[in-house]
């Protein structure tokens, strides 16, 4: 049995808020209800069907396919090189699909396959803010406004208007007359946030907002995020490669990986109910148990598991994935199928204790538990213990447990 471990300041921001007697934002629509997954009933803002992308002999997407409804925030994660930026930038019309016959793009009904980005009406939000330096934050924000043609550009006062709306929305009024320089990161991010908005885009694209953030910033910013989201329901996707932010912040997560979606569902089916490998590892930290099909059983050394999987053959490579916290430790056998471990390392500081183990096969595994378990049970570095499967998943070559 082989066994491995896979891993993988500003002030609080609240609720975004309206000037006093202010109309709503101009955007409306539901947010899809909790425990939806896949392509929930609803209006359909933006639909992707078999869509290709190479550059030379690089494959970037491989016959990808997404729906993301009305007023959803989706978040494209995956690794670097997964294809969650190309897919991005094909939607928003900065790069075109490969010529396929099946491969359209379609906006709330419309197919905008050969349209610009110009036409598609989509507002962006990048990594590194983007902002003019030379403007004020209010001129920032005004500036998709100011340069629409003659007859599509609001007046200077339904201008000034819309601007001080949104500077209420992300909570900077009083920092109108500022200067991007003169702002911190998370600002600046809300500043290119409120810019994004002003021009009422159909589609909000959001590549990496944060990832220039240290990570007490990233945090307030992305609860700030999705509380702004169900204020204004602007249909949203998210690129990242940040878990837990996708976890977060989303309606819906897509994992990519090496040109394909592995899988598409919620946040709780993303985590709890991985559809491949990929997904499982990638969702968080796991230990990784190699062993194979016996007698109708999933075989780990000394763990079995009783249920192998219907199509599961004799001598079938299976591995068995286990997150820390769905470990458990006992000083003593309890009858229980576990596995036998030395304890190496214990590390206190954090909401959980890990403790790090050396099985009895010599492999590492490591366990994490809650501090009133670890008090009660009492254990040091140099003790033996059992650990004990909690919940698990096993993958075989075609099937998943």
């Amino acid at each position: 049995m082989k066994l491995g471990m896979s891993d993988r300041s500003e002030q609080p921001i609240s609720e975004p808020a309206r000037q006093p007697g202010a109309a709503p934002v101009l955007w409306s629509s539901t947010r899809p209800a909790s425990g939806t997954s896949g392509a929930a009933p609803g209006p359909v803002s933006i639909e992707a069907r078999h869509i290709h992308k190479t550059f030379g002999r690089y494959t970037a997407l491989q016959d990808v396919s997404l729906t993301v409804n009305d007023g959803e925030l989706l978040a494209l994660l995956g690794p670097s090189g997964s294809g969650k930026t190309t897919l991005l930038r094909v939607i928003a019309g900065l790069e075109s699909p490969d010529p396929h016959s099946e491969s359209r793009l379609i906006f709330a009904g419309r197919d905008v396959t050969g349209e610009d980005v110009g036409q598609r009406r989509v507002g962006f939000v990048f990594q590194h803010y983007a902002l003019f330096r030379n403007m004020t934050v209010f001129e920032n924000i005004a500036f998709g406004l100011r340069v629409r043609p003659r007859k599509q550009r609001p007046s200077p006062a339904s201008i000034r208007d819309k601007v001080r709306e949104l500077l209420a929305l992300i909570q900077l009024e009083s920092l109108a007359d500022r200067y991007p320089t003169q702002l911190s990161g998370g600002q600046r991010q809300r500043v290119a946030l409120a810019r994004a908005l002003a021009i009422e885009p159909k589609v909000l694209l959001l590549d990496e907002p944060f990832g220039a953030l240290d990570a007490k910033v990233r945090q307030g910013l992305r609860r700030w995020l999705r509380r702004l989201h169900d204020t204004v329901h602007v249909t949203s996707l998210l690129v990242t490669h940040d878990q837990e932010e996708a976890l977060e912040v989303a309606d819906r997560i897509v994992v990519m990986n090496h040109a394909r979606i592995e899988q598409a569902g919620t946040p709780e089916d993303v985590f709890h109910r991985p559809a491949s490998e990929f997904v499982m590892d990638f969702m968080g930290s796991v230990n990784l148990f190699h062993g194979r099909i016996e007698g109708g059983k999933a075989v780990f050394g000394p763990l079995a598991l009783d249920h192998a999987g219907a199509g599961a053959v004799d001598g079938q490579t299976a591995r068995l994935f286990v997150r820390p916290y769905d470990l458990h430790i006992d000083r003593r056998n309890t009858g229980k199928p576990s596995l036998r471990a030395r304890v190496q390392r214990i590390q206190a500081a954090g909401p959980q204790v890990r403790v790090e183990l050396q099985a009895e096969t010599g492999e590492a595994v490591v366990v994490e538990i809650p501090h009133p378990q670890f008090r009660e049970t009492a254990i040091a570095p140099g003790d033996e213990v059992f650990v004990a499967l909690r919940d698990a998943k096993v993958f075989t070559e075609d099937y998943s447990i």
